[in-house]
């Protein structure tokens, strides 16, 4: 075999060895029912045909990769932006370690959290049990100041009922009974991430919120939004909040050091967060901003049950988005948008104007969150683009109509097309019939890169198979600076790689563009 102490291979040219090529192939002879190559293209090269397609997008009764994740991931999101939270899942250990994964893989950091374990004997007789044990286990080995409570599908299928059983956990000396375990039901087979993190801010606010009495004091919160570019995006509101003096805010659910702790010899299970004073202090606030309206509704709604103000936005990212937020927080804080952040938009303007030959009738798919790609399609139509086919798998007729609405606005949105509660084999099936120059989304989508030629730019959670994405802004004029350069590198390399052969091609394979 290739491989040796002397030399070792890493997977990728191992698997190009002669040795390795020749195990490959007699494994799809033998095991995989070994069609014929011809056979595998001709049926290969039918499933991105118009036929196809209208069969594909009829289909109903099966998901195919779609680009969304289960209530729980977002739940665990939420709760790690508070200050010294353990999450604590109600379920089995198998579901735990997949959100666990998803957000380590991302951020290159780790993420805790723990579970009730729950196995056969728990779905049969309840988890109660498991919840006594496992709130005791939780505050004795990892001594948190709050444990956030969500559910599996096991849990929510049976019917356990987190509000008794943490009391009872309580009666039974898990924890005292003045210790912070606010919940959350996050049923992992309706819904998404997204609602798994509404879900659990409205959890973890209501269980602050509820028996405490309100004075108003001026200040405002901010809801971020499950956003795996929180890290340099929060960082960002937090400068364009101090460059507008902005001092009395509160972010909910600030995961901006909790996901990019140094590496200085010191392990920080907890680092940063939302102080939970400040949290309970947050029921005060005058008003309550979510920067992702489809993130946030049950959140808001109680937000404005208890008498604030509420506004949502979508995702800001490019001029308009920013400008929007920027003149919300001035109409609430009463403070001018300062010179400085309307020089940062004339420098977009100014680097959008000077790319715009290159950017003019660009052509894209997106997917992922309803709030993202409704902030991206909207910056795409801003620079001259064409957002041809908007998708996002949790995403219902009201933010189809909103996404039609937004088409509408521009000349570059005619002719463009939005599927709320499609998959990415769907999309495969959109870019196969309905080709377009690039497609926006997650590390998923390198797949449908491969198999339709289509360049991916990486700009929504999860990033897997690239490093550091998170730590550079996609919010605020800066950060649209930065998608901007995403995009046009894209185009650049697209047009090197089909400028390159000496003689043939690289006639305008150019040094200056």
């Amino acid at each position: 075999m290739p491989q040796s102490a002397d030399k070792v291979l890493d997977h990728a040219p191992l698997f190009q060895q002669p040795e390795y090529k020749e195990m490959l192939e007699n494994k799809k002879v033998k095991y995989e029912c070994g069609h014929p190559d011809e056979m595998v293209k001709e049926i290969g090269d039918w499933t991105k045909s118009w036929e196809y397609r209208e069969k594909n997008l009829a289909r109903e009764a099966l998901t195919v990769n779609p680009a969304k994740a289960c209530q729980p991931l977002g739940a665990v999101f939420a709760a790690a932006g508070y200050e010294q939270t353990m999450s604590f899942v109600h379920g089995s250990q198998g579901c735990v370690a997949y959100y666990r994964s998803h957000l380590s893989r991302h951020f290159k950091e780790p993420s805790s959290c723990v579970s009730s374990s729950m196995t056969e004997d728990a779905a049969v007789f309840g988890g109660l049990v498991n919840m006594v044990d496992g709130l005791a286990n939780t505050k004795a080995l990892y001594d948190p100041k709050m444990i956030a409570v969500s559910t599996t599908c096991m849990a929510e299928v049976i019917g356990d009922d987190l509000s008794s059983f943490i009391a009872q956990a309580k009666q039974k000396g898990s924890v005292a009974e003045d210790f912070d375990v606010p919940f959350a039901h996050t049923p992992a087979f309706v819904g998404s991430h997204v609602d798994g993190y509404d879900n659990m801010q409205k959890g973890i606010l209501s269980h602050f919120w509820e028996k405490a009495e309100r004075t108003v004091d001026g200040s405002i919160n901010i809801i971020p939004g499950f956003d795996g570019f929180a890290v340099a995006n929060i960082r960002e509101m937090k400068r364009l909040l101090a460059e507008m003096g902005v001092e009395h805010y509160t972010i909910l659910g600030d995961v901006s050091d909790v996901y990019d702790t140094p590496s200085d010899g010191e392990f920080r299970m907890y680092a940063g967060g939302t102080k939970l004073e400040d949290a309970k202090a947050a029921l005060n606030a005058k008003a309550t901003l979510s920067l992702q309206e489809y993130n946030t509704p049950k959140t808001l709604e109680y937000c404005a049950d208890k008498g604030q103000e509420t506004a949502a936005l979508h995702y800001p990212v490019g001029i308009q988005a920013t400008d929007e937020f920027l003149m919300k927080i001035s109409e609430l804080t009463g403070k001018e948008v300062p010179e400085s952040l309307r020089m940062e938009r004339g420098r977009l303007v100014d680097a959008m104007a000077d790319s715009q030959a290159w950017l003019h009738d660009k052509t894209y798919a997106i997917y992922g969150d309803p709030d993202f790609v409704y902030g991206m399609a909207r910056f795409i139509l801003e620079m001259g683009g064409q957002p041809k086919h908007c998708l996002a798998t949790n995403g219902g007729k009201k933010w189809a109509k909103k996404m039609e609405e937004l088409l509408a606005s521009s000349p570059f949105g005619a002719g463009c097309q939005v599927w709320p509660q499609k998959d990415l084999w769907h999309m495969r099936s959109l870019l196969s019939t309905e080709p377009v120059d690039m497609l926006i989304g997650n590390s998923y989508g390198k797949y449908l890169e491969r198999d339709t030629g289509t360049p991916l730019i990486r700009l929504m959670f999860p990033i897997f198979d690239r490093h550091h994405h998170h730590r550079f802004p996609t919010f605020g004029y800066q950060g649209a600076l930065t998608v901007l350069v995403k995009i046009l590198d894209t185009i650049f390399d697209k047009l090197d790689d089909d400028t390159i052969i000496p003689g043939e091609t690289d006639y305008s394979y150019d040094l200056t563009r």
